[in-house]
């Protein structure tokens, strides 16, 4: 175990350092522009490295990554899809190193809820353009800093009528808004997003579920409805779960089949169909082929990895040997896991899930669902574990991580779950003696 007072026993005041103000300048820029919150992100990571570059090898949790990094080079050497598996590592290599150079940003959790309210505060661009195009027909691209910064927003949404705000497509904006929306959650209950009234953080939950309904994702809805138990606590489930039930039993009889007609129908009559029909795909059903549907693609990766399952055929494999097999595109396999198999093998896939549940499930255990953990500051924490949980769930029928914005999101969130697990009451104490 690494000893935390190491980060805090020096001459400055940390808080006040270049590093933790490029690192909070790049959480507030970061759904605007991935260009400017990566040069500030740098900054605060080779900073981060200084203070701490004696220790990478007591860190035990760098070791998988290491590992998987080793295994990922290993078989771009053997690859199938040339210079793109090399191309590939971009979305791995540098968050493995920001794994470790970041973390002494959120070690306490006042940390975590500063970098959480920036992030909400930061996705204002996202809400903004989202509403603007769907209700006004805003219509980009719109260049800021002599086009530096580059919205690309569509008239009516990406796709039409599916709120996208700026970003290229409805369901990544759903990605970013459903990882965000538990810190709204979280300060109405316990408000600590610009100051200590509930007002602001009232209202921007409001737009940001808003936002989410309008994306027409269907990960996102199912985010509103994960969410809600989880940032609450445990202490509600005994109320809060049966009327999440009963609330959302309409929904469940409207889209589960094998029903009686006659309850159906009434269902039906008092969910809006777009709602339902949307849930079981019923829009597509005359349209949509079956190498078209998620189970059809994941068919066919799971044929992928079995041709070659150790060393994996490269990155963009599957958006090259999908449309061979099928006639049909798809960019990737709709599942993480899946899709680091085929790209760099079972092992990779194996041990990148190992490492994100297990911070996961162990940071849970000790911050979350710990009740002897009464601080006020836990309800951060909560939502912080709810956020990272809900981005887990969107990769498991998409892979949002592909826009470098979700990526450096889920990161930062795994990098919270991390000093959640590492002593975060002696942090707070040796902040006080600062």
């Amino acid at each position: 175990m690494i000893n935390n007072a190491y980060f805090f026993n020096l001459k400055n005041n940390f808080l006040d350092n270049i590093g933790w103000s490029c690192f909070q300048l790049g959480l507030v820029c970061l759904p605007s522009s991935a260009l400017i919150s990566y040069v500030f992100l740098l900054v605060a990571l080779f900073d981060g490295i200084l203070k701490r570059r004696n220790l990478y090898w007591r860190e035990y949790w760098n070791y998988p990554l290491v590992l998987v990094a080793f295994l990922m080079v290993i078989g771009c050497i053997r690859s199938h899809t040339g210079w793109l598996a090399w191309l590939g590592l971009f979305n791995w290599l540098p968050f493995f190193l920001f794994f470790w150079g970041l973390q002494p940003y959120l070690l306490s959790p006042e940390r975590r809820k500063k970098c959480a309210s920036w992030l909400v505060l930061g996705s204002l661009p996202v809400l903004i353009t989202g509403f603007g195009q769907l209700w006004l027909g805003w219509e980009g691209p719109w260049e800021i800093f002599d086009g530096l910064i580059v919205w690309f927003v569509s008239p009516g949404g990406e796709p039409l009528g599916r709120l996208s705000g700026l970003f290229d497509y409805a369901n990544i904006a759903a990605a970013w808004l459903a990882g965000i929306w538990p810190f709204c959650l979280a300060s109405v209950l316990y408000p600590f997003i610009v100051g200590r009234n509930r007002v602001i953080p009232c209202a921007l939950l409001v737009a940001i579920v808003s936002a989410m309904i309008l994306t027409d994702s269907r990960n996102a809805w199912g985010a509103i409805v994960l969410g809600l138990p989880f940032v609450f606590g445990t202490a509600s489930w005994s109320w809060l779960i049966p009327l999440m039930v009963i609330s959302f039993l309409p929904v469940i009889i409207a889209v589960l089949p094998a029903l009686d007609f006659e309850i159906q129908q009434f269902a039906r009559s008092i969910v809006p169909d777009s709602i339902w029909m949307r849930l079981n795909d019923m829009q597509f059903v005359d349209t949509r082929t079956f190498e078209a549907t998620r189970i059809g693609q994941w068919q066919v990766a799971v044929n992928l990895i079995f041709e070659k399952p150790w060393l994996g055929w490269g990155a963009a494999a599957f958006s090259i040997i999908y449309p061979l097999r099928t006639g049909l595109f798809h960019g990737h396999s709709h599942n993480l896991p899946l899709e680091l198999a085929i790209s760099h093998g079972i092992l990779v896939s194996f041990l990148i899930n190992i490492f994100v549940f297990s911070l996961l499930i162990i940071s849970g255990f000790y911050r979350i669902f710990n009740k002897l953990n009464s601080n006020k500051n836990i309800i951060v924490d909560r939502a912080w574990w709810t956020s990272t949980l809900i981005l887990i769930c969107f990769h498991a029928t998409d892979i949002p991580l592909f826009d470098s914005r979700i990526n450096i999101l889920g990161w930062i969130l795994l990098i919270g779950l991390r000093c959640m697990i590492d002593n975060s009451i002696n942090c707070n104490n040796l902040l006080k003696k600062i």
